[in-house]
């Protein structure tokens, strides 16, 4: 109980000092979103208009103590400012839109490449000298090492432009209104397997490999010989004994992966012109857009403190000795 007192102290600081950053970094850049948005309409215009913009996008030239615990105050409020990028719409109503396309297609996607590379480097270290161990971890990184986007673009034109197999891009076909409907829904899976198993195939080969080289440690520690000298099934010593202590390392990587879910493929949502947080990030770094760049900032912080924090909760789960050390 003390240690996760002490850890979640230790994630309200850092969480305090991301959203300080957040404030800050934007500050010391020149300019402002009003004078970005005027230089697109390349004119002059009243500078009551101008005036009334900055007030329109929260600008305020009081001091930065004042201008801080504004920020602060619209941030409890859930006021995240307004978008130059989607003008009028505030940053909020924009994530709200992008966040679920981005959770749905790369969290299932890292969940799925975490489950089947971890299952595999187990059972490949099991099985190590075997044909499969030969054969299989060389081919899995021989696809991880080819380019991201030329893999997407070669898998998009084989399977989706020559096989005509899946949609060449969006996140669901236009001629369907969205909603919570079978055929929006089957529009939307369609959609998301073509770039999801892109991120798998890409993936995989990470948590094999590291599943495999914690695996081959572990077999050799005592505990594992005396659980075969116990006489334990081969299936009890794989997986209680040797796979839950070689997991630790790829539970850290699966965690800090998931935080950064938040932040999107940023080459898969090009490649695949799909909708998601990492299309509005690029669009928002185009246009100048610090609104929506504080906004989406915050939001990946948030997603790896929690990530970070999910890690600990399952490294106590897991490992006795944690939990000897930290009572």
């Amino acid at each position: 109980m003390q240690h996760l007192l002490r850890r979640s102290g230790f994630y309200l600081v850092a969480l305090w000092a991301s959203i300080t950053l957040n404030f800050l970094i934007p500050r010391l850049v020149p300019g402002n979103p009003a004078q970005v948005l005027i230089a697109r309409l390349q004119g002059r215009i009243d500078p009551r208009a101008e005036h009334a913009m900055e007030i329109a996008f929260g600008i305020s030239h009081a001091s930065l103590w004042n201008q801080y615990l504004e920020y602060l105050g619209n941030l409890a409020h859930g006021n995240l400012g307004i978008s130059i990028t989607y003008f009028p719409t505030p940053v909020a109503t924009v994530i709200r839109q992008d966040l679920p396309w981005t959770l749905t297609l790369m969290g299932t996607a890292v969940v799925i490449s975490f489950v089947s590379g971890t299952l595999l480097g187990i059972i490949v270290a099991w099985r190590r000298g075997s044909r499969l161990d030969a054969l299989l971890p060389p081919a899995l990184t021989f696809l991880s090492a080819i380019p991201y986007f030329w893999l997407a673009l070669i898998i998009l034109y084989v399977l989706g432009f020559v096989l005509n197999w899946f949609p060449l891009s969006g996140g669901y076909a236009l001629s369907i209104e969205p909603g919570w409907t079978p055929d929006f829904l089957l529009s939307a899976v369609q959609h998301a397997l073509l770039p999801a198993f892109t991120i798998v195939i890409s993936s995989i080969a990470g948590w094999l490999l590291g599943m495999r080289n914690a695996m081959m440690t572990t077999l050799g520690e005592d505990y594992v010989l005396m659980a075969r000298a116990k006489g334990l099934s081969e299936q009890r010593v794989m997986l209680t004994y040797a796979a839950r202590n070689a997991i630790l390392p790829n539970i850290t990587g699966f965690a800090l992966s998931l935080g950064f879910v938040v932040g999107g493929a940023l080459l898969t949502e090009i490649v695949f012109s799909y909708p998601g947080i990492g299309f509005a990030l690029l669009q928002a770094v185009q246009n100048s857009d610090y609104a929506l760049l504080q906004g989406i900032f915050l939001i990946i912080a948030v997603a790896v403190l929690g990530a970070n924090f999910l890690a600990d909760l399952m490294y106590v789960a897991l490992d006795p000795r944690v939990r000897q050390e930290r009572s």
